[in-house]
């Protein structure tokens, strides 16, 4: 359990607070490239309790990535008028009430109905924030002085038709959402099935057979749901072991990472890993964001995308099902097919499981065990970084030049079988190999990625 005050740190993020000061040293997901697309490619963002406007600043494919996008407060200085609503000129967006002009910096260009021979636009500037496309993200960095340069993870470092990217909203704090994906012990039960599993959409690497086994991961995991769990430092936050005995001389091996401080990386299915993100919107609310990445195969991204939208709708991409609507539970489908009662895809299961807490889940009144050793580690963490950052003092996962982003790879995520006496040696081999087959894997990272 979390002391009250404690609680508090780790879960407020608005302007000002502790823990929303460290998270915008770090650059965020705000939008899909897919959602910027159409006749208007402007949007509105919330992200930690801030109210900004997103927009393309150039059409066309000369645009470079990291130049065609903006960010910038909401409401014009003027008279407080919604610029999400403004029009695209000049590189800019022009207020719509009285014609003032705001260039991709914030700096307020033209306001016509003020004389001609003022100066006054020159001393008006709405908050305006870097951004950078990514692998069908846009990023933005929303804190002081210049930004870092980004991590050579695998879902940066990934061909851009190796990746799919998408999103969803959670009604429930932002921790509580990174807190599931780096809980390695409830993918035993919340995402098992009574019946034989059907799927053939998200939550297909439940399904898939695991190298070596003749058994899915669904048929393993929920057979073994006592696991060995260990969690160790690493430069990007953390990594995750849960060890499965199978036999007296087999193992199963699932390492999973915390990507500090509001991602985690996970493997999905035979070749595959994904990178997901939670940002807040605000204290209650908060958006995950997703790369997935193949190291064999370019991604099927249409067919990806239609498995996803017909879970959502837009264009919030709110979950269908939701708190409104119990997730969808069906008693007679829990009795007879999932463990949970709530559809077939896993990312309802846990939504349900995160969202069902409450929208800032109370942590002085839980009890751990020693299952939950990830969840604690990430806690300490947390609350030592933030003491950290306002001390001026080194975190993880944030690169100070170009060399630190450059050894800020991997995270490594596998999902395999291993000798029960040298699994150490062995899980590391076969990610070896992996990477050794793919055909993107060992490529340097432009410079322009980083």
């Amino acid at each position: 359990m979390l002391r009250r005050e404690d609680n508090e740190r780790v879960t407020r993020t608005g302007p000002g607070t502790p823990l929303g000061q460290l998270m915008r040293a770090y650059w965020q997901p705000v939008a899909l490239v897919s959602e910027m697309s159409g006749e208007r490619p402007v949007k509105a963002v919330r992200i930690m309790g801030e109210d900004l406007v997103l927009f393309r600043r150039e059409d066309g494919p000369e645009a470079p990535a990291d130049g065609a996008w903006a960010l910038v407060g909401r409401y014009c200085a003027h008279r407080g008028v919604d610029l999400s609503f403004g029009r695209r000129e000049n590189g800019g967006l022009r207020c719509l009430y009285h014609g003032w002009l705001y260039g991709p910096d914030g700096q307020c260009v033209e306001q016509p109905a003020e004389p001609a021979h003022s100066n006054f636009a020159a001393k008006v500037r709405i908050p305006s924030y870097p951004c950078a496309e990514r692998n069908g993200i846009v990023f933005a960095y929303l804190g002081t002085g210049d930004p870092p340069p980004f991590p050579a993870y695998d879902c940066f470092r990934a061909p851009a038709e190796y990746t799919f990217a998408f999103k969803g909203w959670w009604e429930c704090n932002w921790l509580q959402g990174v807190e599931g994906g780096i809980d390695p012990s409830h993918v035993s039960f919340l995402h098992r099935f009574v019946g034989e599993d059907p799927r053939e959409t998200y939550g297909q690497q439940f399904s898939e057979e695991v190298e070596g086994t003749g058994k899915k991961l669904s048929e393993l995991v929920g057979a073994s749901f006592r696991p060995d769990i260990e969690v160790e430092s690493a430069e990007h936050g953390l990594r995750v072991f849960a060890l499965r005995d199978l036999t007296e001389d087999v193992r199963h091996v699932r390492i999973t990472n915390l990507v500090f401080p509001n991602a985690f990386v996970v493997p999905f299915g035979n070749g595959k890993a994904f990178c997901q993100w939670h940002v807040p919107i605000d204290d209650e609310n908060h958006y995950w964001f997703m790369i997935l990445y193949d190291f064999e195969e370019v991604t099927d991204q249409d067919t990806l995308l239609a498995q996803r939208l017909a879970e959502v709708s837009l264009p919030d991409y709110r979950p269908l099902r939701n708190r409104a609507n119990d997730w969808g539970f069906d008693p007679r489908e829990q009795r007879e097919l999932t463990y949970t009662g709530m559809g077939l895809d896993i990312n309802v299961h846990d939504q349900w499981a995160v969202e069902s807490m409450g929208p800032i889940q109370d942590r002085t009144v839980e009890r751990l065990g020693v299952s939950d050793r990830a969840v604690t580690a990430n806690r300490r963490l947390l609350l030592k970084a933030v003491t950290a950052f306002e001390n001026g003092a080194p975190v993880p996962g944030l690169p100070l030049d170009e060399q630190a982003a450059g050894e800020l790879t991997g995270p490594l995520a596998i999902d395999t079988i291993t000798p029960a006496d040298d699994w150490e040696t062995a899980w590391r081999a076969r990610e070896s190999e992996r990477r050794a087959r793919s055909p993107w894997a060992g490529r340097e990272v432009p410079h322009a990625q980083r």
